[in-house]
Formats: structure tokens, C-alpha cells, sequence
């Protein structure tokens, strides 16, 4: 099958309705020729519904990234799916999580806070090692971050854990490189996703969008965001690491 992905092995985390960049990514992905794998928490079944829409249908592993008993046999999970020669040539971290609480940042207790921190950042590291033994030379891993320069309306300890991520993602980068792997973050612009339902004044936070966008931003469209994780995938970008590339309609490069 042709594609910049033509035979490379994906795991994609954090599918869980098609509104979700996770999906968009997968899907481009296969239609990039990639066979894809992907992880579920909590709510498997509806996953599993999920990925019987993608082009093709992908099997589903059973992850929480909290759970390090589940990362541990995460690598063996693949092994069972993939037999004798498993390998994972790219992995997508779509995970993020935030108490209620951590969307108050005077008032969060750090309960809160460090569930917010492990869940949306350590994880990205987590996973990253969870899967380094399955890793070939040339693979590449993308995560999703949210502009983590700015100090956001509403979003308050999720916009320090998209700040840690950012600086998980350089570390990452800077000790996997050497093994050849590449580490790179997406940050996409906001959509009316599952993920956006959790968080208190999304609509505020969203219509900056509406007003800064030079190239315009669409809420309800996925697709242009997977399309740069694809690209991050693919080994068109060989030697680009550590980096953050904004699909967000040019909102991070505007002045006041």
C-alpha cells in the first residue's frame, strides 16, 4: 500500500469518539498505509464501537497510563497482536486529564494538580518507555499539547501541565534521540471535542479562535490536526525533534 506511512506500525492513544484528534489521526494514518493499534481506558466498549469506523477496523488494547502494572505488559499486549516480529514504528500520546478542581488555579489542592501533572505530561514519558523495547531506529513519537506560552482563560492548572509536557517532550527528546527515535508535539487550536465538554468556560477559551485565527479555525474539524501528527509520523521530518508545531489557524503568532 502506498502513503507516507506505507508499512509502519502506530499505536494511538485517547480514540474515543470520532470528534477527537485521536480518530483523525488514526484514520489518516491507515488511508497513509499504516496498521494501527489502538489503547482504551474506562469506557472500552465504546472505543472498540470507535475503531469499527475507521477505514479499516483496529484492535484495541486496555491502557491506563496511571496504572503502571498496565504499562508494564503493554509492550507483551503488542507482542500478542503482532507475533515474532512486533514493533511499534510511531506512537500518539492524545491523553490529558484535569480534576475539576484543577480549572480553579487559586483554590486547586495539589491533588488535583498532580493528577492533572501526571496524566497529561508524565505520562508522555511513561508510555514512551513502555513501548522503547518495541522501537526501531527511525520511529517517532507525537503528543498533543495546548500552547503552553499563554496563561489561557479557564484553563489554569491544565495550562501547567500542558507547560510540563512541553518541557517532558525536549527531555524526551534529548535522552531518545540517540536510539534514534524522534519526539514532537502538536499543538492544535481548540475543538468541540469530548475532552472540551470537561473543561469549565471552554466556549470562552474557544472564541478567541474567532477573532485571531488569520487563516481561520474550524471547532468541529479534527482532521487538519491529525493530518500534522501524520506528518510528524512519517519520516518526512527526519531530523526535527523536540519541537511543537502549531495547528491552530496561526492564533500563537498574533500580537496584541
Amino acid at each position: 500500500m502506498s502513503g507516507i506511512l506505507a508499512g509502519k506500525r502506530i499505536l494511538v492513544t485517547g480514540v474515543l469518539t470520532e470528534s477527537s484528534i485521536a480518530f483523525q489521526a488514526a484514520k489518516v494514518a491507515q488511508n497513509e498505509g499504516a496498521e494501527v493499534i489502538l489503547t482504551g481506558f474506562g469506557r472500552l466498549s465504546l472505543v472498540e464501537r470507535i475503531a469499527k469506523r475507521l477505514p479499516k477496523p483496529a484492535p484495541v488494547i486496555e491502557l491506563d497510563v496511571s496504572n503502571q502494572e498496565q504499562l508494564d505488559g503493554l509492550a507483551d499486549k503488542v507482542r500478542e497482536l503482532q507475533g515474532d516480529d512486533a514493533r511499534i514504528d510511531g506512537i500518539l500520546h492524545s491523553i490529558a486529564f484535569g480534576p475539576q478542581g484543577a480549572f480553579n488555579f487559586l483554590e486547586a489542592s495539589w491533588e488535583d494538580v498532580s493528577t492533572a501533572v501526571q496524566v497529561s505530561a508524565y505520562s508522555y514519558k511513561s508510555l514512551a518507555m513502555a513501548l522503547l523495547p518495541l522501537m526501531p531506529q527511525g520511529s517517532a513519537i507525537v503528543g498533543m499539547t495546548f500552547d503552553a506560552q499563554i496563561a489561557w482563560p479557564k484553563y489554569d492548572w491544565m495550562g501547567v501541565a500542558k507547560a510540563a509536557l512541553e518541557s517532558t517532550n525536549r527531555y524526551l527528546a534529548r535522552d531518545l534521540g540517540p536510539k534514534g527515535i524522534r519526539c514532537n508535539l502538536v499543538s492544535a487550536g481548540p475543538l468541540k471535542s469530548m475532552a472540551a465538554k470537561s473543561i469549565p468556560g471552554f466556549e470562552e477559551l474557544a472564541d478567541v479562535w474567532n477573532h485571531r485565527a488569520p487563516i481561520g479555525w474550524d471547532l468541529t474539524d479534527p482532521e487538519p490536526a491529525g493530518r500534522g501528527v501524520v506528518g510528524l509520523l512519517s519520516d518526512f521530518f527526519p531530523r526535527t525533534t523536540g519541537e511543537i508545531i502549531h495547528v491552530d489557524g496561526g492564533v500563537h503568532m498574533m500580537g496584541a
